[in-house]
């Protein structure tokens, strides 16, 4: 009986091996069918959402610069819009409208109203010739570069608006989330850096 234990103990090995690849390859599976699941789901609401002018946007949920209330925020031509889907806001961004590229929030706050009062009298709805994006959020997966491309669209389409902006916060999370949806840097400040969007009409 001896002579036999070494066969049985080696097909005992070779079953358990084969059983945990047979798991293995059930796991696999399920992962694939989880994530084919995920991006359907993903793409389903990208497909169904749009972008929205909002009066008003919950400050509190702004991770860059929630100090700025949402008087600030629609005041001298400045708006808020946001990613609309299923009748839930998906994702958050904040501009104002320049005709110069600011290097801080006051800068912005002096463009913005500068560039406003000069076209107040001609069309208050044709503001500036440069949206600087000042915030942006998502509150849910693939919204933040879901709104960076139906802005970039929308700016594509004014007539008045000819380039797209960032005044970021000085972060790496900003840089890579810029760059990585396309961006270019073009500068970096004391406390701020921007990214422009290359708007080809």
């Amino acid at each position: 009986m001896k002579k036999f234990n070494p066969r049985i103990k080696a097909r005992i090995r070779k079953s358990k091996i084969d059983i945990k690849k047979k798991l293995s390859a059930v796991s696999l599976k399920a992962k694939i069918v989880k994530s084919q699941a995920n991006i359907k789901n993903f793409f389903d609401w990208v497909k169904g959402a749009e972008l929205v002018e909002l009066e008003k946007c919950d400050i509190s949920e702004d991770p860059v610069r929630p100090e700025l209330d949402n008087i600030f925020r629609t005041n001298y031509g400045r708006k808020i819009f946001g990613v609309k889907f299923k009748d839930e806001i998906h994702a958050v961004m904040c501009f104002a409208f320049t005709d110069q590229i600011p290097k801080s929030v006051e800068e912005l706050d002096l463009f913005s109203q500068d560039a406003f009062l000069k076209n107040v009298q001609r069309d208050p709805n044709k503001v500036g010739r440069i949206a600087i994006a000042y915030t942006v959020w998502s509150k849910k997966k693939g919204g933040g570069k879901l709104i960076v491309k139906e802005v970039y669209k929308m700016i594509k389409k004014s007539n008045h608006l000819n380039r797209l902006v960032t005044l970021s916060p000085l972060t790496d999370m900003a840089r890579k989330f810029h760059l990585r949806n396309g961006a270019v840097e073009l500068q970096v400040n004391e406390t701020t850096q921007n990214f422009e969007y290359k708007v080809i009409k």
